[in-house]
């Protein structure tokens, strides 16, 4: 209602260009954001530090094993132990994902805005 929301001053947020069946979804969704920042809930504190938006880029692509699954298969720098090509790859991923899906911020990333 928009009186309560005039009435008490709140600040609105937006979780994304969409539209849910009702506002339980979005309360979750803010909920996960919040609670996963406390100590002790994600297991360590460099959980966050590679995950999306972190320095601006969608995250790279994850895979698991096994390492062939329905024919396809995991990226070969991915198992060759090099850290250095595996993070390469990674920022490289994470560029043109960002680029592809999401121009507003492969922009911001661009243009040196991001934090």
């Amino acid at each position: 209602d928009q009186r309560v929301l005039e009435a008490h001053n709140v600040e609105e947020i937006s979780i994304g260009d969409y539209v849910l069946s009702g506002g339980e979804v979005a309360a979750l969704v803010l909920f996960d954001a919040c609670v996963r920042l406390l100590p002790g809930v994600m297991g360590s504190n460099a959980s966050g530090d590679e995950e999306s938006f972190e320095g601006g880029l969608l995250e790279y692509p994850l895979y698991t094993r096994p390492v062939e699954w329905q024919g396809r298969t995991v990226p070969d720098v991915l198992r060759s132990g090099h850290h250095g090509n595996i993070r390469a790859w990674r920022r490289e991923q994470a560029e043109a994902t960002t680029k592809d899906r999401r121009p507003d911020l492969w922009k911001e990333y661009k243009d040196g805005k991001t934090d």
